[in-house]
């Protein structure tokens, strides 16, 4: 697809957006991957109950219409150039609206909401779950296939759609009705852009933002009839599932003053493992940011894991489709964020000086759990604590402690992904905003003992999606190119020879222990 329009060439562009957790972002991408132009703006979250996080639907849509004509005006471009639009969104935050009419039921509900914590602690203390988990390991001795076993562990989680959504169809009257009249249509963010660009005619969603709900099925790929009869999720208000990349149509002319080929929707995640290129099985991507994402491409089987490593679809692009093994640590960007509240320092970029400051951390060990600790030890209940405190502990010893705890929590997530999926690790590659900070980064290539890269990019979210896009319609011709548009700003090679950090990891593992089950029962 060139760009030939009315008869005389000009260039033209990608766009690409990112509707992350904090805020929305625009780029404008030329072929060398360089950005022209771009726009951003917050996203407004509001807390109308403690633990609960919402997100108004029509202020998010009218947000990614400005940072999109914001984006073309910072660059002097005409909205004509664009020749397609990627869409990167953060996952599993949803809304239910009225088909007819298109207005939500309801705020969207997003990620970090907890509202249904007390309708995932009793599902997940349930009779129900003892027998189907008994079940699955009967069917595992049966067949010996792994995907029973990693289902003889699986728990709710307040992270997925499924018990948020159960929660919404029990407390909102005009919901259930609209199932009853079968007017109703449920959806993530991208779903819901999809359904605004297209003005009303479009209610799909693509397979990584699928695979991230809690109700599909990455092994049949399909949405989850079981899951759906077991905790009464109506099918029919789900949307369709379609490829990654592919033309989704043309948005709306009316909404940037002529139509855009929407080319690519992805999840966040998937989305910057694209973006860092991880193409191959063995791949690893560790995005830091509020929360750290260790990803690694499992190649074209999705991974039956029983210690809390979640497969997902990576990508589904024509008949490819990639599936990776993710883990999480919920409070990376958190962490750092308290501390520069408790005023330990007051730039993020002192850190890096404070830590190196002290030759270690005079015994103090930090655990980053305020909202529990994920894979591999998967406690809700754990507390974020400091442990091994004296009176010689200083400021400097507090930071260095809160750093090492960040890059021990990858080395934690990374000694599973080895144990558990068996795959030769190929590369390591990390981004997010924490990223920028050498000390964690060296730190972490000294525990992993592998090289990490770093890019010069920091959007690779929507760096990710802006790729896609640009495949799709012939503005890059092959993964290849895009391998050599990735540019590199740092790679940490492993220095730690001696293996210093043992003890200190030892530790701080002893002290992972003593706040686990801090809270009571929930």
């Amino acid at each position: 697809m060139g760009t030939q329009r009315n008869g005389f060439k000009r260039e033209s562009y990608i766009l690409s957006v990112d509707v992350g957790t904090t805020s929305q972002r625009c780029h404008i991408y030329d072929k060398n991957g360089t950005i022209k132009g771009s726009c951003s703006k917050k996203v407004t979250l509001m807390y109308p109950a403690p633990g609960w996080v919402e997100m108004d639907p029509e202020e998010l849509w009218h947000s990614f219409v400005a940072v999109v004509k914001g984006a073309v005006q910072d660059s002097g471009l005409q909205m004509g150039q664009m020749e397609a639009l990627g869409i990167s969104t953060q996952r599993s935050t949803f809304t239910t609206w009225d088909r007819k009419t298109g207005r939500p039921f309801h705020n969207f509900i997003s990620w970090q909401d907890l509202r249904a914590s007390e309708l995932v602690g009793a599902w997940n203390r349930s009779c129900t779950m003892k027998t189907i988990h008994g079940v699955m390991k009967v069917l595992h001795v049966l067949t010996r296939q792994k995907r029973f076993l990693a289902a003889s562990f699986v728990v709710f989680s307040t992270q997925h759609v499924s018990m948020r959504l159960a929660w919404v169809l029990q407390h909102y009257t005009q919901v259930r009705r609209a199932v009853a009249e079968g007017n109703c249509c449920f959806g993530t963010i991208d779903t819901w852009l999809l359904y605004k660009l297209s003005k009303g005619s479009l209610h799909v969603t693509d397979y990584s933002n699928a695979s991230t709900t809690g109700i599909y099925d990455s092994y049949q790929m399909c949405w989850s009839q079981f899951l759906c009869s077991l905790i009464s999720l109506p099918l029919s208000i789900l949307p369709t599932v379609v490829d990654t990349g592919q033309n989704y149509g043309l948005s709306d002319p009316s909404i940037f003053g002529m139509p855009i080929r929407i080319m690519a929707v992805m999840a966040d995640q998937q989305a910057a493992m694209f973006g860092e290129c991880c193409f191959d099985t063995g791949d690893v991507k560790i995005t830091m940011g509020t929360g750290t994402f260790m990803d690694i491409n499992t190649g074209n089987k999705p991974h039956a894991s029983s210690a809390g490593l979640y497969p997902l679809v990576g990508w589904k692009i024509g008949p490819e489709v990639v599936y990776l093994a993710e883990g999480n640590a919920a409070d990376t960007g958190t962490a750092i964020k308290w501390a520069c509240e408790l005023d330990l320092f007051s730039d993020v970029k002192e850190t890096e000086a404070l830590a190196t400051s002290v030759d270690d951390s005079d015994g103090v060990c930090f655990v980053p759990s305020f909202s529990g600790l994920q894979a591999p030890l998967n406690d809700p209940r754990a507390c974020a604590s400091f442990m091994g405190l004296k009176p010689s502990t200083t400021k400097s010893h507090l930071v260095r402690a809160i750093l090492e705890s960040l890059a021990f929590r990858n080395k934690q997530l990374f000694d599973i992904m080895l144990r558990e999926t068996r795959i030769p690790i190929t590369r390591i590659r990390a981004d997010g905003g924490v990223c920028t900070n050498d000390f964690i980064m060296q730190l972490t290539a000294d525990l992993l003992g592998r090289k990490v890269d770093r890019p010069s990019h920091f959007d690779m979210s929507s760096l990710g999606a802006a790729f896609v896009a640009g495949l799709q319609v012939g503005f890059w011709k092959s993964r290849e190119e895009l391998k050599r548009l990735r540019g590199s700003d740092r790679e940490f090679l492993p220095q730690d020879l001696q293996g210093r950090y043992r003890p200190v990891l030892q530790s701080w593992e002893r002290a992972l222990q003593r706040s686990l089950h801090w809270y009571g029962k929930p």
